[in-house]
């Protein structure tokens, strides 16, 4: 495993836990050295070696046994969540079990889903077997800091890549954690490897010759970035960039259900999620008392410790965060945009925004097309179902989108002309390891969860086999 050491006099620092709670620096850590980068991706392929000729079940048992040490420790990792980006207690403990049932997911289905296949020829035999590729580079963002790694780690660990993990500057607590988690369960050394990489060091990484893949959730001028210097490299990358996610609402037969769908769509994690509903889009025909019922929801959020459980609205991630989301809505409303509820800062300390609800929204205001990332939403009205299509798809990005209709033919027909790589009916946005994860337009490439997930770092090499030539007659 890397080795890193604790740093408590060089507040320059990029690797820092600043609690966003009570905006305090309290640990700090160096980065790795520059000349030290290419050794540990030696060593991850040297663990590539052996661990690709384990076998499967080998290997499942070591991610398997992660799956149970996480649940074991669910107490200790929430609160290191909570501490290091201010995700509220309770939504940290619920990550901690999500993260831990995409592990035992790849365990218990690692050699289903690897077993070979058969192929039908006219003679002889064709087998794809699935075979690891070597070493994986993986970029991993602050917003789920356990959850967005074993979405990487989980499938490539049991195929039999090893990882080469960059966690999050503000994440380094829950990136050691991560380490020591497969450590404690068995990976050999290099398996899995957390590094404190400078951002000027991603190149070196990628280039190395070890290096298979590369695969990033993050924004999209880092998802730019690193997809650039994979293809130079000629390294297969996947990408999973952000979204501003459209949340259509046709007809409201249960309004109270579908209001509390849309909030909870909108504010789980404090909005800080790739997939929540950020465009809700609504029909006039129930748009009134839809907007009523956001306003009273949003309205009810009270800023807190996310340590607390009676907490409702927790901190941004980090104060810089918090004075984005609000310059975006700052911009909406000096050029004319309605607020609905909220829409500033907390008389209070920490990294807060207030849940706000806009509308009026028009194109040339920020939130008109760029991601709101944290507690606040667009609202519009539009005429009918088509209307409600044309402004969906009238985004640079095509993550994740949710339809609500009391007919459900009618939703299906609608959800069928979003473009989008994920579409929810009559639930809001979620994920669950059997669910293949991903986007399109800018929202990124490849797959991740589920059967897909397993494959994108696969050689599914072919072998082909023709009878024996029979001797020839003397």
């Amino acid at each position: 495993m890397t080795s890193t050491h604790d740093s408590t006099s060089t507040p320059d620092r990029a690797y820092a836990t600043v609690n966003p709670f009570t905006g305090e620096t309290e640990r700090e850590f160096d980065p790795l050295p520059s000349d030290q980068v290419t050794a540990v991706v030696d060593r991850a392929h040297t663990a590539f070696l052996d661990w690709r000729r384990r076998t499967v079940a080998d290997r499942a048992a070591v991610v398997g046994r992660a799956a149970d040490l996480m649940l074991e420790r669910t107490d200790a990792l929430a609160a290191l969540i909570t501490k290091e980006m201010g995700k509220r207690i309770q939504e940290a403990a619920g990550e901690v079990q999500l993260a831990a049932s995409i592990l035992r997911y790849y365990a218990d289905k690692a050699e289903q889903f690897l077993a070979p296949r058969t192929i039908e020829v006219m003679k002889g035999e064709a087998v794809v077997v699935n075979e690891p590729t070597g070493v994986l580079f993986a970029v991993e963002p602050w917003n789920y800091p356990l959850y967005q790694v074993v979405r990487v780690a989980g499938p490539n660990l049991t195929l039999g890549n090893t990882v080469v993990l960059k966690h999050a500057e503000n994440n380094p607590q829950c990136a050691l954690a991560l380490e020591e988690l497969f450590r404690d369960a068995g990976a050999p050394e290099g398996v899995y490897t957390n590094v404190f990489l400078k951002i000027s060091d991603t190149e070196q990484v990628i280039a190395h010759p070890a290096v298979q893949g590369v695969t990033l959730t993050g924004s999209e001028g880092a998802g730019s970035s690193v997809a650039a210097l994979a293809g130079k490299h000629l390294k297969k990358s996947v990408l999973e960039l952000g979204g501003s996610d459209p949340f259509v609402v046709l007809d409201t037969p249960d309004l109270a259900r579908t209001v509390k769908a849309a909030t909870m769509g909108r504010m789980a994690n404090t909005g800080q999620a790739c997939i929540a509903a950020k465009r809700i889009i609504v029909v006039e025909d129930v748009y009134d008392d839809f907007v009523a019922g956001m306003q009273q929801a949003f309205g009810s959020f009270v800023p807190g410790d996310p340590a607390d459980p009676a907490t409702t609205l927790g901190p941004l991630s980090t104060e810089k965060a918090a004075q984005e989301l609000h310059a975006q809505i700052q911009d909406a409303v000096d050029k004319g945009a309605t607020v609905l509820a909220g829409g500033g800062r907390p008389d209070r300390p920490g990294a807060f925004v207030e849940a706000t609800l806009l509308a009026d929204v028009t194109p040339g205001m920020r939130a008109w097309s760029e991601e709101l990332f944290g507690p606040a939403a667009v609202v519009h009205k539009v005429a009918d179902a088509d209307a409600a299509v044309a402004l969906a798809n009238d985004s640079t990005y095509g993550l994740s989108a949710v339809v609500y209709s009391g007919d459900t033919d009618k939703a299906r027909e609608v959800a069928d002309r979003l473009e989008s790589g994920m579409v929810w009916i009559n639930q809001p946005s979620g994920s669950s390891p059997e669910l293949p994860f991903g986007g399109v337009k800018r929202s990124g490439y490849g797959r991740e969860l589920s059967e897909l997930g397993m494959f994108e770092f696969a050689n599914r090499r072919l072998v082909r086999t023709l009878p024996a030539a029979k001797p020839t007659p003397k």
